[in-house]
């Protein structure tokens, strides 16, 4: 609710910038062509995974992976680390957050493991395995647009290093801090029995389907709008009771349209020019680490959408852009309203009875943040040399 509430805030100061002439009508309407794929994308990733969540697609996957786990805690982790990288690489990053969480969770239950360390990898990984590709977070899909020529394979190509690093760095913290709990064995347990087998069926073939279609290079809003109304047909005969508009994230989309129209009013008083000081204009390392960092500390500090808004005019070209992804995507891993994945996390984790603290995240991100942000630059650096 209290997202909502901000997003309805966020919407009526934008408007109110508009009606007085703060954002000329032309930008206001410029900006709303380039976003409403992006949000359809999003409201039609979400019901697809909704109901393939419903249908025990992610709960199948959690089975079958604790029996490949083999009773070894540690094999059981990696598994679920690979779940989360391939989720949020092809899912979205939400997706791993708010999904995958409470599945991994009672997967680790199910065993007898502390939840704790599966918890928090589906986080930190929604957040830095979504650099790969352009579906994998709403700041790629924003970076697409300025990326003119280059599509989902190129993109990939220019994250490709960067990607690998923002995944290895987190996942070696993870597993030290929680050595202790990995280091440990289960027995494996029997599978529970499927409710509906032509609807999990149905879901697993349509994701399947979805995944290579989004990195073909049709904007991707087609095929995810595709495979929403194929799963939503078959709920509709089989159990119409789950299609209800809950399943659409309004409150995400209400937010998200709030921050474009705010953010483009503030460059329209010139925050630009404030922040090209700020960020610089060279693609040396430090240069480049000088614009990832400015975007980790305004993902830290107001969110990883408004952060990567108010700083994309100041990137120029796509290895600066890369690095402002950088920034933005793999930083928030320190303040809890970095990332709205990050909060929607935490009361999946409540609504579980899971307790981790802020403190705890904070502090844990500190160390991650900071060391996972300057590695993937450097990376990218040398991968695209000035």
């Amino acid at each position: 609710m209290r997202t909502a509430i901000l997003g309805a805030a966020l919407v009526v100061v934008g408007l109110v910038a508009v009606a007085v002439g703060i954002l000329p009508v032309p930008d206001a309407l410029a900006i709303a062509d380039r976003v409403w794929p992006i949000l359809l994308f999003v409201i039609a990733i979400t019901v697809v995974t909704e109901l393939a969540a419903a249908a025990g697609l992610f709960r199948a996957v959690a089975e079958r992976t604790a029996k490949w786990g083999a009773g070894r805690a540690w094999l059981l982790w990696l598994l679920v680390l690979g779940l989360a990288v391939l989720s949020t690489i092809f899912l979205s990053l939400d997706t791993t957050a708010v999904l995958l969480t409470p599945v991994v969770v009672i997967l680790a239950r199910h065993v007898g493991l502390s939840p704790l360390p599966f918890a928090l990898t589906t986080v930190w990984i929604a957040n830095t395995a979504s650099l790969l590709l352009p579906v994998s977070n709403l700041t790629n899909l924003l970076a697409e647009h300025e990326l003119v020529g280059i599509g989902p394979l190129e993109f990939a190509a220019l994250m490709a290093a960067p990607a690998v690093v923002s995944i290895v760095i987190p996942a070696a913290i993870l597993f030290i801090v929680y050595r202790k709990d990995l280091i440990a064995r289960y027995e494996p347990k029997a599978s529970r029995e499927v409710e509906d087998r032509v609807l999990l069926i149905a879901s697993g073939v349509t994701v399947a389907v979805l995944m290579p279609l989004l990195v073909s290079g049709i904007p991707v809003w087609m095929p995810a709008l595709g495979a929403a109304l194929v799963l939503g047909g078959f709920f509709l005969v089989r159990r119409p009771a789950v299609i209800r508009f809950g399943l659409l994230p309004w409150q995400l989309v209400l937010l998200a349209a709030g921050l474009f129209l705010v953010v483009e009013a503030a460059h329209s008083l010139g925050l630009g020019t404030l922040l090209a000081a700020i960020s610089g204009t060279g693609h040396d390392p430090l240069s480049l680490l000088q614009l990832s960092a400015t975007g980790a500390l305004g993902a830290n500090a107001i969110d990883n959408l408004p952060a990567y808004l108010a700083l994309e005019p100041v990137a120029g070209d796509p290895v600066r852009l890369a690095a402002l992804l950088i920034g933005v995507n793999v930083g928030p891993l320190i303040t809890p309203w970095a990332s709205l994945a990050t909060l929607l996390w935490h009361e999946r984790l409540k609504a579980l009875d899971v307790h981790f603290s802020w403190a705890r995240y904070c502090l844990l991100g500190l160390i991650a943040a900071p060391l996972t942000v300057v590695a993937a630059t450097l990376a990218l650096s040398l991968a695209h040399p000035a």
